[in-house]
């Protein structure tokens, strides 16, 4: 079965270092939702001359930055895997992702000072209690 790498900005190499432990067949996963909120703003305001939204520009960025993360993220796991680049509601994604996953792995992204309920963000909380598979809570370095 797969295991699941949610590569996030910040904590990405933690949680590839863990994973390679924990598998054979992996799934590098990133997801991004800023250009969702771009094309609506756009869209409420000045929706009248949609070659003008920035939400495109910010798509494509986002695109790019996917692909370096998850080129990134596959040289420093240094074996075969998949890729997979989401856009979306970034919580909504990565449990989707994993619906079948025998194991995801993710990294503690709240205020990682001490232990407790505040070390994990909204969406890493979010996906803690929603996932449906195994979940490996990386603390980040």
């Amino acid at each position: 079965m797969t295991v699941v790498v949610w590569i996030a900005d910040d904590t990405w190499q933690d949680c590839v270092d863990a994973a390679r432990a924990h598998g054979e067949d992996f799934l590098l996963l990133h997801v991004s939702d800023v250009a969702g909120a771009a094309h609506g703003a756009f869209a409420g305001l000045f929706g009248r001359h949609p070659s003008l939204d920035p939400g495109t520009r910010l798509d494509h960025l986002a695109a790019d930055h996917a692909t370096h993360l998850l080129d990134a993220a596959a040289e420093r796991l240094g074996r075969p895997c998949a890729r997979e680049a989401r856009v979306g509601r970034v919580e909504h994604e990565v449990v989707a992702a994993a619906r079948d996953a025998s194991l995801l792995v993710l990294c503690r992204d709240g205020d990682v000072s001490h232990a407790g309920p505040r070390s994990l963000g909204p969406a890493t909380r979010f996906v803690v209690d929603h996932a449906t598979c195994p979940v490996l809570l990386v603390w980040p370095s």
